[in-house]
C-alpha cells in the first residue's frame, strides 16, 4: 500500500505540477493585468463591507472561510521543512508563486460565483458545479466531488485530529481516543450547521490562526 500511495504521489507533485501552477499564475495574472495587485483597495473594501444574507455569508466570513483551509499544519511544518531543505531560495519561490497564484485563485472564485446555484434556500456552488455547467464534463465534476469528499471528510481531518490529538498526550497526557471523540463531535457540531455556521466559526476562530 505504501507503494502504490509513493507512487501515486511522485506523480501529483512533480515537476509538471510546479510548471502548471506557475503557468497558470502567470497566464491569469497577464491576462487580467496583475488584478492582485490593482484591486488591494478594492479587496479590502469589500472584505469588511460585505453583508450577510439569508442565502451565503458575508464577505469576510467567506474569506475566514478560505483561510481557515489553507492554513494548517502543512503551512507550519511545510514551509519549515522548505526552508530548512532548499534555505532562503525556498521563501523566494513560495512568495512568487503565492504572489501569482492570487490571480489564479481569483478566477476559480469569480467561476464559482457565475455558476453557483441556490438549492434548499442557500447558495451551493464550487469547482464541480462550473466543472460541469462551464466545461459541459459531467463525469469529471463527480470526479472531482468525489475526490473533494473523500480527502477533506477522511484523510484531511484525519491528519490534523492526528496532529492535535498527539500533542495533546505529550503535552497533557491526555489519551488520543479522548481527543480524537472531542474533535469529531466539535467538528460535526459545526459541519452539519451548514454553511453559515461554518462561516460563523470561522470569522471567529481565524483571526487567532
Amino acid at each position: 500500500m505504501e507503494s502504490v500511495v509513493t507512487f501515486i504521489n511522485d506523480i501529483i507533485w512533480s515537476n509538471a505540477l510546479i510548471l502548471l501552477c506557475l503557468g497558470a499564475g502567470i497566464y491569469f495574472s497577464v491576462t487580467t493585468r496583475f488584478l492582485q495587485v490593482r484591486y488591494v483597495r478594492e479587496m479590502v473594501t469589500l472584505l469588511f463591507g460585505g453583508k450577510t444574507s439569508d442565502k451565503g455569508v458575508s464577505s469576510f466570513q467567506a474569506f475566514a472561510i478560505a483561510i481557515s483551509g489553507r492554513v494548517g499544519t502543512g503551512n507550519i511544518a511545510g514551509v519549515a521543512t522548505a526552508i530548512a531543505m532548499g534555505g532562503p531560495g525556498a521563501v523566494f519561490w513560495m512568495w512568487a508563486i503565492a504572489f501569482l497564484g492570487a490571480s489564479s485563485a481569483f478566477i476559480e472564485a469569480t467561476l464559482g460565483q457565475i455558476y453557483k446555484q441556490v438549492q434548499d434556500g442557500q447558495y451551493r456552488g464550487g469547482p464541480a458545479f462550473y466543472i460541469e455547467k462551464g466545461l459541459g464534463m459531467r463525469w469529471y465534476a463527480l470526479l472531482f466531488a468525489g475526490a473533494t469528499i473523500l480527502s477533506t471528510a477522511l484523510f484531511l481531518p484525519g491528519v490534523q485530529s492526528n496532529s492535535i490529538a498527539l500533542s495533546a498526550k505529550s503535552a497533557f497526557d491526555i489519551p488520543v481516543e479522548i481527543t480524537g471523540a472531542a474533535v469529531t463531535a466539535l467538528l460535526a457540531l459545526i459541519i452539519f450547521g451548514g454553511v453559515k455556521r461554518i462561516g460563523q466559526v470561522a470569522e471567529v476562530v481565524v483571526p487567532f490562526m
